[in-house]
């Protein structure tokens, strides 16, 4: 059957298998048009193996390269982590601090590698980040691996490259958020679905279930976000009849319940008095906090998921950009989010229509059809949820999008590219082009300042593509073969360059700069607070507009948010993180700002502590030098002093941990050095429940001194 014989619904859409018998005229024409369109005909030229190593190389250069520059990250998380480098039972539940009072507001799947890298080489910000990079290596590789089986090396490239450049992709694998490994989890998973879906295999299904489950001990419901799709895509293609199909995705249900189900028993069976606390939670359990704060709370705003009585997310932060902007359809293209990872997704909403159209008449085992439902499934239901979440949701959740667009930009474009003998194809892969240009200048524009030449660069580039690809390719038969291979080389550069610039550009700008925080954000401008990240955008504290929050007065106000005047509040705490100015940790690298959960407090990342209160924690030969309220003081004291700090109330100082009478007993039995006024995040907020009375008892009952410019009481006798 011959490409130019077959209707374009036969042919635009086709695996390499499916192309075998399909296209028997490919290696002639390969022959014809030279090494770029053998490479997309989906022969194997003896470079194939190497361009695949030189993406990893690429990839592992720009994740890795000045990565010292990014220091600790994100406080909160770099805080557990040498705590976890420090006690096995700190690292098996992700606490906080190396005395187990309270763990980070997360699963603790995240903190393991990093950890245990710290056990051997020494706990510093490259032993925590350097894992967090060759995650992101595995996963494009990874991705490459997947695409390739599908639609041959080239769609491998283009996806695997796509993902490398990612702006979203380039921050989080250079940082130290759980998401580096809720990413690498679930394109794992889509490879494993896929093998599964060649040839029916139950085994190769169990085991992408169990590595969901670990996603889920990474972040929780996430994790389950690319289940529909890869549970359609099963049982739409595999090979089996469908009661098979059925019984294969019970395997895969129970490799899910085997690996999640056994952490979540072996922490609620674990007794309260050897485990830390689980943070988060009103009631020490793991299942409120999948389901309540970190579940459905997330979701819908209630259930403490605006980060214990923040202003949500969706419209609440007065249209902020480190909280998602408003909710609704538009939000993956808005301030937040389009920067992030919205650059090719046009081309991908578009290279999925067409791609289910052309191929709505194949046989039901279509892997590439498969392909496009796995990848498309993902895409969807993740962006949907993500847009329509009333909850907390910053711009960084995108990254788990990255993989499902750039899969579909690489299937998409090679397999229309086989078929562009078809003017529906030619026209559609075009548009394709046309669209990613395009929305590249938009999304360049709204930093209008930084390399304007890009933007129109990318305009030409995309109309010089789109109209070079609507030629028929037998037009040029009359061209001498070299010059042939020659025009299509140039062909597929300008498309790659139109689809492709823009968002490489920012990407090199964003591995350029440090990012640190708890809401870090990508662009040409270090980021920390959650902003200014792209050109200035705006983190937590300021919406849009650039007015103070919540009303542009700059004070606070009953929402307990902190006011962005920097003066100090009781604590001498000012919301920089400093309580002197700005003493360095001892030279140690900046960690992280940002309010939020797992944020210090300022743009050098909360890592500034006053020497005196740095020396006076040190001294303490207590179980814990010293208590604060929030999480975020907490993470700075410790790495600032390498002692305990307990985090009072949790990351916003919200949790009902300890209690009075916990701490009560904590003191008497002399384990608990200092008492630290005020706070970071949350010091007499409230939010989910509150810790007050212990800050009255401690007034109340003990004798307070000033330690540079903080409030200090001696709890020690």
């Amino acid at each position: 059957m011959s490409t130019t014989a077959t209707p374009p619904h036969r042919t635009a859409i086709q695996s390499p298998a499916e192309a075998g018998a399909a296209h028997p005229a490919a290696p002639e024409e390969a022959r014809r048009t030279g090494k770029a369109s053998r490479l997309l005909l989906g022969s194997q030229p003896r470079w194939i193996r190497p361009s695949a190593a030189a993406l990893l190389a690429f990839t592992a250069v720009l994740y890795l390269w000045n990565l010292e520059a990014t220091g600790y990250a994100n406080s909160f998380y770099a805080a557990a982590i040498q705590a976890g480098t420090k006690d096995w039972t700190a690292l098996l539940f992700g606490s906080l601090d190396a005395g187990n009072a309270i763990t980070v507001d997360k699963p603790p799947a995240a903190l393991w590698i990093p950890a245990l890298v710290g056990r051997v080489f020494g706990f510093s910000p490259l032993s925590m980040l350097v894992p967090q990079a060759l995650m992101g290596v595995a996963a494009v590789g990874l991705l490459y691996l997947t695409v390739k089986r599908i639609s041959g090396p080239a769609a491998g490239l283009l996806a695997g490259g796509a993902l490398a450049l990612t702006p979203v992709a380039a921050l989080m694998f250079r940082f130290n958020n759980p998401d580096a490994l809720l990413t690498l989890c679930l394109v794992l998973a889509a490879y494993l679905t896929t093998r599964a879906i060649e040839k029916a295999g139950w085994k190769w299904l169990a085991a992408a279930g169990a590595v969901i489950g670990l996603a889920f001990l990474t972040k929780m419901l996430q994790g389950f976000l690319i289940v529909p799709g890869l549970a359609l895509a099963y049982l739409w293609a595999a090979p089996t009849g469908l009661g098979r199909r059925f019984l294969h995705l019970l395997a895969a249900a129970g490799g899910i319940v085997i690996v999640a189900g056994s952490y979540i028993a072996l922490f609620q069976l674990t007794p309260a008095s050897a485990r830390p606390y689980m943070a988060g939670s009103e009631t020490n359990s793991f299942l409120e906090l999948t389901f309540g704060y970190n579940g459905l709370g997330r979701i819908t705003g209630s259930e403490g998921g605006m980060g214990g009585g923040m202003p949500g997310g969706g419209g609440g932060m007065g249209g902020n950009v480190g909280f998602g902007g408003a909710a609704g359809i538009t939000r993956m293209f808005g301030a937040s989010f389009g920067g992030e990872v919205s650059w090719l997704l046009p081309s991908a909403l578009i290279l999925l229509g067409a791609g289910l159209w052309f191929t709505r008449r194949e046989a039901r085992t279509s892997r590439t059809r498969a392909a496009l439902v796995l990848w498309g499934g993902w895409l969807l239901v993740t962006a949907g949820i993500l847009s329509f979440m009333s909850g907390t949701v910053h711009p960084y959740y995108a990254v788990a999008l990255a993989p499902a667009i750039t899969a579909l930009v690489g299937i998409g474009s090679v397999e229309l590219w086989r078929g562009r003998a078809h003017l529906p194809a030619r026209i559609t892969l075009a548009a394709s082009v046309l669209a990613a240009s395009a929305w590249s200048a938009v999304l360049l524009g709204r930093d209008a300042t930084w390399l304007p030449w890009i933007r129109v660069a990318v305009v030409i580039l995309g109309v010089l593509a789109a109209a070079a690809l609507l030629l028929r390719p037998d037009s040029l038969h009359s061209v001498p073969a070299r010059l042939r291979g020659a025009a299509t080389a140039t062909v597929l550069a300008l498309s790659l360059l139109a689809g492709g610039l823009g968002s490489a550009a920012w990407t090199f700008a964003t591995a350029a700069q440090p990012h640190s925080g708890s809401i870090p954000t990508s662009g040409p401008t270090a980021s920390a607070m959650g902003g200014p990240g792209q050109g200035g955008r705006a983190g937590f504290g300021r919406d849009t507009s650039g007015s103070a929050l919540p009303d542009g007065s700059g004070l606070p106000d009953s929402s307990g948010l902190p006011d962005s005047s920097g003066l100090p509040d009781s604590s001498g705490l000012v919301p920089n993180g400093s309580t002197d100015g700005g003493t360095p940790f001892g030279g140690t690298p900046p960690g992280d700002g940002g309010m939020g959960p797992g944020g210090g407090m300022g743009p050098d990342g909360g890592g500034t502590v006053n020497s005196d209160l740095t020396t006076l924690l040190k001294s303490s030969t207590a179980k814990w030098s010293g208590i604060v309220s929030g999480a975020s003081q907490a993470a700075s004291l410790e790495l600032a002093t390498g002692t305990n700090v307990i985090a009072l109330g949790g990351w916003n100082g919200g949790d009902p941990y300890p209690t009075l009478a916990q701490f009560q007993d904590m003191v008497a039995n002399g384990e608990i050095g200092y008492f630290i006024a005020g706070g970071g995040m949350g010091g007499g907020m409230g939010g989910r429940g509150g810790n007050s009375e212990v800050a009255t008892w401690v007034a109340a009952n003990f004798e307070a001194q000033t330690v540079g410019n903080s409030t200090v009481y001696k709890l020690t006798r």
